[in-house]
């Protein structure tokens, strides 16, 4: 791949994810502000499309330091993530979220 393609698609993955992050503290601080909680906190399995080490990790980084969300765990086989986040009224989008967004930007950065 062209290096200055790469570039671009790797400031691209971080723009989004300057974006994503600042979206998501103003989310959690309504949250956290808001005089009566009304959250519905979940736990998802997120498959991976994923294949290479680095790039899982980096999915799982970008995923737990977006406010609100946290990797918990990568199953053995690499295949999937254990993702908490503290509110998720419907996992499906979240899955669709993350994988519509910096999963996908990942690897078109990086394969």
């Amino acid at each position: 791949m062209n290096i200055v393609r790469r570039a671009f698609r790797i400031s691209k993955l971080f723009v989004v994810f300057l974006r994503e992050f600042t979206l998501s503290v103003l989310r959690v601080a309504r949250l956290v502000l808001a005089p009566r909680i009304d959250i519905q906190p979940g736990i998802f399995v997120f498959p991976l499309a994923l294949t290479r080490d680095f790039e899982i990790t980096l999915l799982a980084n970008l995923i737990t330091l977006t406010p609100g969300t946290l990797t918990v765990d990568v199953s053995e086989d690499r295949k999937s993530l254990l993702v908490h986040a503290i509110d998720c009224p419907d996992p499906d989008v979240a899955r669709r979220d993350i994988a519509d967004g910096f999963e996908r930007l990942i690897r078109e950065a990086f394969q």
